[in-house]
């Protein structure tokens, strides 16, 4: 007789654990009160719904206005009598997860009241809320009347929950723990899909990785739904806020979905597929669910999503059976999880069927996606570490030989441009040399073949030689970029040339900014400018004298020194820019390779005004013996 053996499938384990965790999550999120309080099960309602006739009746607590009057809005009183109180202990009553808007009346006297009634972004059924009554508003008796108005909005859940009364210590343990399953673990949750949600997104930008894309999505828009728990005042009014967290719920769960599928390789195109196309149906649906004011589109939208968990799940056990790998395991315990979870929000959060859950335990079941992810980015981060240390261990003998080859290399070529620099250097000292003091010196041997033996003359030519040959020594000294150095020193060479002369030097140099263009031939050519300039002066100018200014203005920004003088002036002068003879050729030109602008105007009063204006920013090029102006001697 044949007789067939059914073997159990090897992720019977891990459904039973996950129903474990399941079973200790409820367990703990509700345990047993204090016998010292009083849970008060019913209450008196009058209830007035938006376009509905008024209705007064008891009703159960939890009462749920969503389902009474589902896509509509309207305001509600409730009424309760507290048992007797005992003197000797403060009492209070908690409200749990009661709203949209509330106030809480005891004998008359406001106790407590939660956002303005009728304000959309108030939603105080996110919390539960301690009524601490105060002993001289409670009287002897059964007759302390609790009355509690609320406001509600159309597509919200609202009403009001579960009332406990008793002594305040006990209330307060209660609410303490309320408020850790429905406020403060969710945030925690809401801070983790935060980081991990940023940190899969910086990751899927460097690497490009779909499954950190999905999962970026994912966290970042479970992060709005599940920190969305925790806001009892929202940032917009209702129903657009509603519609934005429906819609990252939405994306939070599809592509939760789709992460399960990658992380367990290439995912079935036809269900990837699927996803997408259900995602787009329940977008749909939500619009027209908050557009049209049908609450129960979103509730068939959330069945769909549990469709999308369901075929997830499917694909999960589906590789569990045919790899066993460890991330298949935990994919289908965190899955079972989830799709237990998603469930009871389905059925008792939304739909409010049973006793009524007040709040979801999704983001309780989403939180073990987070440390799976967490666990594959190490084990990537690892593996990817590995990888890099072995390819480093590969190139490491190539890498050393091109190091030496470029060490080489830089050293030959700092060697190259030692020499060209040099070399420039020297042919820059020869060109000075031959333009500054040779033409001096060739003017004043052609004097002397002539047999000339006027000395001031001679002597003149002699000066001015000297003064070519110490500009060009001064030239080699280090700036530093300081002009007001130079100009110091170009009026300690000139000095006594000018007293000799019996001129009268007024120099006005207040210290200048670092000029970047001032390089070695730069600091030549201005020197020139002015020597020619005083040479000038000296010459023709019958001046007593001569005064230069420096200062910085003008825009763009530029330095700006003058040179005037008191003398006669220049004859035949037609204006600022104006041009007489190869010495002012020159000095406009050296202006120019550097730069700068060059004016000679007359001055007010008589004598004459030389400014020159080098702009700090300059970027022009240094010059080259190619474009260097022609040297003249002084004409005597």
């Amino acid at each position: 007789m044949l007789r067939l053996r059914l073997a159990p499938p090897r992720w019977s384990p891990q459904l039973l654990l996950a129903g474990l965790l399941l079973l200790v999550i409820l367990a703990l999120r509700n345990p047993a009160d204090s016998t010292e309080l009083t849970r008060l099960d019913q209450a008196e309602a009058t209830l007035a719904p938006d376009g509905r006739p008024v209705e007064t009746r008891l009703v159960s607590l939890r009462h749920r206005w969503e389902k009474d009057f589902p896509g509509l809005g309207g305001r509600a009183h409730y009424r309760l009598r507290l048992p007797p109180a005992p003197a000797d202990e403060p009492m209070a009553v908690q409200l749990d997860h009661s709203g949209s808007q509330l106030e809480a009346r005891l004998n008359g006297q406001l106790l407590e009241r939660v956002g303005t009634p009728g304000d959309s972004r108030t939603d105080a059924l996110k919390g539960s809320h301690v009524l601490r009554l105060p002993a001289p508003l409670l009287q002897a008796g059964p007759d302390n009347l609790l009355e509690i108005d609320t406001t509600m909005q159309p597509l919200r859940a609202a009403g009001l929950g579960a009332v406990h009364y008793g002594p305040l210590s006990d209330i307060d343990a209660r609410h303490t723990r309320d408020e850790l399953w429905s406020r403060d673990l969710p945030r925690i949750y809401a801070v983790s899909l935060a980081l991990i949600g940023t940190l899969s997104l910086a990751l899927w930008h460097r690497q490009a990785d779909p499954l950190y894309g999905s999962f970026s999505i994912a966290a970042l828009s479970g992060f709005v739904r599940v920190y969305d728990q925790t806001l009892i005042l929202t940032p917009l009014p209702w129903p657009a806020w509603g519609a934005v967290v429906a819609v990252c719920y939405s994306l939070h769960l599809c592509f939760v979905a789709q992460f399960v599928l990658q992380a367990l390789g290439k995912p079935p195109p036809w269900l990837v597929r699927g996803i997408h196309s259900l995602l787009l149906t329940v977008l749909v649906l939500i619009a027209a669910s908050f557009g049209l004011g049908q609450p129960q589109l979103w509730t068939g939208a959330l069945g769909l999503l549990m469709v999308v968990g369901l075929a997830c799940y499917g694909h999960v056990l589906h590789q569990l059976q045919q790899t066993s790998s460890p991330i298949a395991r935990l994919l289908s315990i965190a899955g079972a999880a989830a799709i237990a979870c998603g469930g009871h929000d389905l059925i008792q959060v939304r739909m409010g069927i049973g006793s009524g859950a007040p709040y979801p335990l999704m983001p309780h079941a989403v939180f073990f996606f987070v440390l799976i992810l967490s666990g594959i980015v190490v084990d990537r981060y690892g593996r990817s570490i590995a990888a890099v240390h072995d390819l480093n261990a590969s190139l490491a003998s190539r890498i050393g030989e091109r190091e030496r080859q470029l060490t080489e290399a830089l050293a030959t070529l700092h060697r190259e441009r030692e020499a060209q620099a040099l070399a420039e250097e020297r042919q820059r000292i020869m060109r000075e040399l031959h333009d500054g003091i040779g033409s001096q010196l060739v003017g004043l041997l052609n004097l002397l073949d002539r047999k000339v033996t006027d000395l001031p003359t001679l002597s003149e030519h002699v000066r001015v030689a000297l003064d070519e040959m110490r500009i060009a020594v001064d030239s080699l000294q280090p700036l530093d970029h300081d002009l007001t150095a130079l100009l110091a020193n170009l009026r300690y060479r000139l000095q006594p040339r000018l007293a000799a002369a019996g001129l009268k030097v007024a120099w006005d140099v207040p210290h200048l900014p670092s000029h970047t263009q001032l390089t070695p031939q730069s600091a030549l050519h201005l020197q020139r400018i002015l020597l020619e300039a005083f040479t000038n002066i000296l010459k023709h100018a019958q001046a007593s004298t001569i005064s230069l200014h420096a200062d910085v203005g003008g825009y763009p920004e530029a330095i700006r020194i003058s040179v005037e003088d008191d003398g006669i002036g220049r004859p035949g002068h037609e204006g600022p820019g104006a041009s007489h003879g190869l010495g002012t050729h020159n000095m406009r030109t050296r202006a120019m390779m550097i730069g700068a602008h060059l004016d000679i105007c007359q001055r007010p009063g008589g004598g004459t005004r030389i400014l020159i204006e080098w702009p700090i920013s300059t970027s022009t090029p240094a010059p080259t013996s190619s474009t260097a102006p022609q040297s003249v001697p002084p004409q005597i």
